[in-house]
């Protein structure tokens, strides 16, 4: 399922540190209300003391932190793969949340595998007002260059590359995509180091519209090499305990 592990993980993290919020919203709302209070009337405490609560919850929903991250990465992961399901099966396979060997707790949110070809798809996501750019040899998103970005898709596709074509005993070819959620760029996308950078409204065309390269045969049998090889984030972290870690 897209985006397995990563929700697993937003829900462990958020767990753990429940306590830890509602003391502080506790705290916050009776300090607010208390004041107010003292100061107006019991009724007027009340009102502030939720509009405290409200806040504070509305402030941990948009901060960035790792709790925040892990639900907007599953959010995003879980978006592309509804695209990505509308692929016609006859001709494409698509696989979700698989670990990669190589760096180790390393997982690849999407591999397609169809007659166009084979497509390692990482998908992330920005605000709305973010731009993505590129400026003086570098791909830029708001004001922070991409380049770790870029080089975590290129490995990816690189790493799966590998293990298919030795699996297989022949070259497979994986192309790198990054799937962007919420930020600007040019309607067509663009292609930037070796990597694509396209939104992720527009993945599904992107995969389909490229020229047949692999016949049915051939897609069938890379389909099952990467579930062979590739086994489910989430299955991974159960086996090593990585997400109680």
């Amino acid at each position: 399922m897209a985006g397995a592990s990563a929700h697993a993980r937003y829900r462990h993290l958020r767990a753990e540190y429940r306590q830890e919020r509602v003391l502080a919203r506790t705290v916050l709302a009776g300090v607010a209300g208390a004041m107010t209070a003292g100061v107006f009337d019991w009724l007027t405490g009340l009102a502030a003391a939720l509009t405290a609560l409200l806040l504070h919850s509305f402030y941990l929903r948009v901060k960035p932190d790792p709790v925040t991250h892990w639900r907007r990465g599953a959010a995003a992961e879980r978006r592309t793969g509804r695209r990505l399901s509308r692929l016609d099966p006859a001709y494409f396979h698509v696989l979700h949340d698989r670990a990669l060997p190589i760096p180790a707790h390393a997982n690849l949110d999407h591999l397609v595998v169809g007659l166009t070809g084979v497509y390692a798809i990482v998908s992330r996501r920005w605000p709305v007002l973010t731009r993505l750019r590129a400026v003086d040899e570098r791909l830029w998103v708001g004001p922070r260059p991409m380049t770790r970005l870029l080089v975590t898709a290129r490995d990816a596709a690189r790493t799966v590359a590998e293990r298919l074509s030795e699996d297989l005993g022949h070259r497979v070819e994986v192309h790198a995509v990054v799937a962007v959620h919420g930020a600007r760029l040019p309607r067509t996308g663009f292609t930037f180091d070796g990597v694509t950078v396209q939104r992720a409204g527009r993945a599904r065309r992107l995969v389909e519209r490229q020229p047949a390269v692999l016949t049915t045969a051939q897609v069938t049998a890379i389909a099952a090499a990467a579930e062979r090889i590739l086994p489910p984030m989430i299955d991974v972290w159960g086996k090593t305990g990585t997400l109680r870690d």
